[in-house]
């Protein structure tokens, strides 16, 4: 079985193409520059690397072509929200180009709930698109990611850790490495997956838990600090509109029913993944 992933040197698609190359799957690899560092890294790890461009169906469909399934992956925070949805639409296209036998298409948990934040209805917008082609497709829709917390790994040396939550708010999240072990599952099993759409997440740590883990790991005092939500709508109105909504309704996964599902994936809670991480020695 051979697999193309788009957007394989990101965070998703990086992790997809390593749970796909541990399955002993082939692995292409469509990435802009292929001469680029993250690429190199690929085809030293087992993928082949072909250039292909999120905007250029026809760039997508020479890259489907051979294969026997697809991950794909778009993203608003490089040319926004609009190149999001063209980027949707390119994937769908080439797709149908291709006569792709399975995409596995990602967007975000809840973005078929009209939840109005903008970067899950641009995703919303792809879902709609994908059903109505009629294409053999799967939806993988992940929560928060663990590893959101690197972008803020100044904060932990500082001896704190922030985000737009209340302390005691749980926040469902997964590892990237569990979703892309969700993603190989899927694309193992198109018969059982074919036409569904899977949101994921391993664990539901509060804030107040996760500063707890992260400080236990790095050695010493971490304090959590609530950011005022109206500071972040004013900062960012798609973020801030995101975290309103983490805040009032919050992701719905059903957890035990999805590890259910996915008995072979050994779910790594937040305290065990921050105990496996390097981080900082806060100050103070």
């Amino acid at each position: 079985m051979k697999v193309a992933v788009l957007g394989a040197t990101g965070g998703q698609g990086g992790a997809v193409v390593t749970a796909l190359l541990q399955a002993g799957r082939s692995v292409r690899a469509v990435v802009r520059d292929p001469a680029g560092t993250r690429a190199r890294a690929l085809a030293s790890a087992g993928a082949e690397v072909v250039r292909g461009s999120l905007l250029d169906a026809d760039s997508l469909a020479d890259a489907f072509r051979g294969t026997d399934a697809a991950y794909a992956v778009t993203t608003p925070f490089e040319d926004g929200l609009e190149a999001e949805k063209a980027q949707g639409v390119a994937i769908v296209d080439a797709a149908a180009k291709a006569a792709l036998p399975h995409l596995v298409m990602a967007s975000v948990a809840s973005a078929d709930r009209e939840t109005g934040i903008p970067h899950f209805e641009t995703k919303a917008h792809t879902e709609k698109i994908l059903a109505a082609s009629g294409l053999p497709a799967t939806v993988v829709a992940p929560t928060y990611f663990y590893d959101n917390v690197f972008a803020e790994i100044q904060e932990v040396a500082d001896g704190e850790m922030t985000m737009a939550l209340p302390p005691d708010t749980p926040l469902q999240q997964v590892a990237r490495r569990d979703l892309g072990r969700v993603v190989a599952a899927v694309i193992a099993d198109p018969g059982r997956w074919t036409g569904r759409r899977i949101e994921v997440a391993g664990d539901d740590p509060t804030p107040t838990q996760m500063t707890r883990a992260v400080g236990q790991t790095a050695g010493g005092t971490v304090t959590y600090r609530q950011i005022p939500l109206e500071d972040l709508l004013r900062a960012g109105p798609d973020m801030g509109a995101m975290y309103a909504y983490l805040t009032l309704t919050g992701y719905q996964v059903d957890i035990p029913a999805l590890h259910a599902a996915f008995p072979d994936i050994p779910w790594i809670s937040f305290p065990d993944w921050a105990a496996e991480q390097h981080w900082p020695v806060p100050v103070g």
